[in-house]
């Protein structure tokens, strides 16, 4: 049985893993963060590589460590209806509510929104989608080993444009550093921070990890250590490329404001920098590589989430649901790039604390026995804090003022929570929760072990 593989193996599923992360629309965050960060950029991108970086690593790892066969396996510590609720919200989220019609933007804000005037983008923006989505779903319908391939073109492609963009911003940037704006001026870390979760990676590692374990198990690595070891080699691999490239469009993004304005989408950023660097034929170049790079994460998505979902409910077709879900999905992503990232951040506030704690519970499982009560105790309490959270960004993306009938409960959030108002309030409870009752379970030796 082997226990490693050699450094090429390595490399392979590390770029295979960073491909499956870098989806076209992770470029428009480091860009945004980059303009409204200005000098205070290296604060914000530190805080942007935790939560855009780090905790996909720490969730690909965390599922080989638990050596669950799926998310829904490993949520199931919690409860087997838990964990049904929960894998289904997070597929719909990085599927047909928000990271899959950003594809569809995303592509459309590169390729044609920097070309078209004010009046037209909202036809535009209908055609375009009708045609994208259209041939997603005939790919989606049709499985074939030409997105793969497709896919694996791209990947080295937009990495080798961006690294000639990124390498022309360093030796001749388009204008210095302006001041920071809105939130950035004040704690630029955690505002970097909280943008992370935008990328939604962290939630995409709880899938992902799945894939790379299988891709190592393939090349003979069986035993629990060394796929673990496999495991945490590659992540680095990946997450090391994704961080330089989220750094290198960050300082895009700083440099950028003298020369453009502050745009108010990241897309438009990277458009304009092509267009100076290359001119017209660059920016095309860009766009028609983005649009086809969107075009197989949304295949990808489509396919993933109707092939979970007809697992769950198998009265369902796999086809049935794929046209369902690119439905969805073409409507949503009418609404604009700008409202999906709007109304997508409230479902993050209160998904994301949900996935970091069952990341930190996976780890902690063996000193506490696996007991049940301390992943239920545990999640409960991160459960009451961040569905308080979303609520409160939602109203706050909504600019309604005050809280309404949860007004007690923020008031009261605010007065005794450390860290509540930067959007961290459940970090310590869910701490706390997990010192106590695993304590207590290991002291009185009543654990039930759950399957692991």
């Amino acid at each position: 049985m082997k226990e490693k593989l050699s450094l090429s193996s390595y490399f392979v599923i590390g770029v295979m893993l960073f491909a499956l992360f870098f989806g076209a629309g992770n470029l428009i965050f480091p860009a945004q963060l980059g303009q409204a960060a200005g000098t205070n950029l290296w604060p914000a991108v530190i805080g942007f590589l935790i939560t855009g970086v780090g905790l996909p690593f720490l969730g690909v790892f965390a599922i080989g460590f638990s050596g669950s066969k799926d998310l829904q396996d490993l949520s199931s510590r919690v409860h087997p209806v838990y964990a049904v609720f929960f894998t289904s919200l997070l597929y719909l989220t990085i599927g047909p509510f928000f990271a899959a019609p950003r594809t569809g933007a995303v592509a459309f804000d590169i390729a044609f929104s920097p070309h078209l005037g004010d009046g037209n983008q909202q036809i535009a923006l209908l055609i375009f989608t009708v045609v994208f989505f259209a041939v997603s779903l005939w790919f989606s319908l049709n499985p074939a080993k030409i997105v793969q391939n497709v896919g694996k073109l791209l990947a080295p492609g937009i990495v080798l444009l961006l690294g000639i963009l990124l390498v022309l911003v360093v030796f001749k940037p388009m204008g210095t550093a302006q001041g920071p704006l809105e939130a950035y001026q004040g704690n630029a870390f955690v505002t970097g921070f909280l943008e992370g979760y935008n990328t939604m990676d962290a939630l995409a590692s709880l899938v992902f990890g799945i894939i790379v374990i299988k891709a190592i198990r393939s090349m003979g690595v069986n035993s629990n250590g060394g796929v673990l070891k496999a495991t945490a080699r590659t992540g680095i691999i990946a997450i090391s490329l994704l961080g330089v490239i989220y750094v290198g469009i960050a300082y895009l993004g700083q440099v950028s404001v003298e020369a453009f304005g502050v745009f108010d989408s990241g897309g438009k950023v990277l458009s304009g920098a092509a267009d100076y660097y290359f001119g017209t034929f660059g920016a095309i170049l860009l766009g028609v590589v983005i649009i086809l790079a969107c075009l197989t994460t949304n295949i990808g998505l489509m396919t993933a989430c109707a092939e979970y979902f007809h697992r769950l409910l198998p009265r369902f077709s796999y086809k049935q649901l794929v046209v369902f879900f690119t439905t969805l999905t073409f409507v949503i992503a009418n609404f604009g790039l700008n409202n999906i990232i709007t109304y997508s951040i409230p479902v993050l506030m209160f998904l994301y604390p949900l996935a970091v704690v069952l990341m930190l519970l996976t780890f902690a499982s063996p000193l506490f026995n696996h007991s049940r009560i301390v992943y239920v105790s545990t999640i409960g309490v991160t459960f009451l804090i961040s569905i308080f959270d979303g609520l409160k960004t939602l109203y706050a993306s909504l600019e309604i003022e005050g809280y309404g009938f949860f007004q007690p409960v923020v008031t009261f959030y605010e007065e005794v929570l450390p860290l509540y108002n930067e959007g961290l309030g459940w970090l310590l409870p869910a701490a706390i929760v997990i010192v106590i009752t695993g304590a207590v379970v290991r002291l009185q030796n009543v654990s039930k072990p759950v399957k692991v």
